[in-house]
């Protein structure tokens, strides 16, 4: 198989692209001062997937409770200063070193589309960090159904196809095996495991998938991929 079969790279967003589990990880930390600081990376992200299944809607809304609710089990601050404290901190949450360069070369060669559970506004934000590399996107306030749900992956696909694209040139590039891998791949896609978490235990901020499926492509970053690419 050669990227030359491909000429659209679908891309998740965040944890791919940005990096996520810094985001919370930092937040938490920053808010909770010396309680958090003894918390364990898992201790905080067991509760935050709680309660971001607890809360499931707009990510530039939602963001607040979810730090709410996971502050309370952990015993971390919990009033009104400290959840808006978070969502001033979501807005910020970095890009991995790596991602704006590396978009900014397969752009090159490309198009590329964003696919994020991220709503517009949050998804805006994280552009910003990127360096706004995406030709197209589409966030789920649009799609009206988060990944892995199918529909998420189809309306995006009428989106393409309006454009001229075919399923077969879309190659789509993501971090989670829960979100993305499994389910495009059930559908027919060929994909991209960018493995941010390689040589960790675990899945961290992301839920885990019933199994692990087997990429196309595998790399550790977008570097790696944006290196393969040139060098093909």
């Amino acid at each position: 198989m050669s990227f030359a079969d491909f000429k659209v790279l679908t891309f998740d967003i965040v944890g791919t692209c940005i990096d996520f589990e810094k985001g919370i990880l930092d937040g938490f930390r920053a808010i909770g001062g010396e309680a958090a600081g003894k918390l364990t990376d898992d201790q905080i992200f067991k509760p935050y997937l709680v309660g971001r299944e607890k809360f499931p809607g707009r990510s530039s809304v939602v963001m607040r409770n979810v730090y709410l609710h996971a502050a309370r089990e952990l015993g971390l601050p919990h009033d009104d200063a400290a959840g808006d404290a978070f969502m001033r901190h979501f807005f910020n949450f970095p890009a991995f070193e790596d991602s704006a360069e590396a978009l900014k070369r397969l752009r090159r060669r490309f198009r590329l589309v964003a696919m994020t559970n991220f709503d517009r506004v949050g998804y805006t934000a994280c552009a910003n960090q990127l360096g706004q590399p995406f030709h197209d996107s589409v966030t789920v306030d649009e799609a009206q159904y988060p990944k892995p749900d199918p529909r998420f992956f189809s309306y995006n696909l009428g989106r393409q196809s309006a454009f001229g694209y075919k399923q077969e040139e879309i190659l789509h590039v993501a971090q989670s095996q829960y979100h993305d891998i499994g389910v495009a791949r059930e559908l027919g896609y060929k994909v991209c495991w960018i493995e941010r978490r390689k040589g960790q235990q675990g899945f961290g901020g992301t839920p885990v998938p019933k199994e692990v499926t087997k990429p196309d492509f595998h790399f550790s970053t977008l570097r790696e991929l944006a290196d393969a690419v040139e060098k093909e």
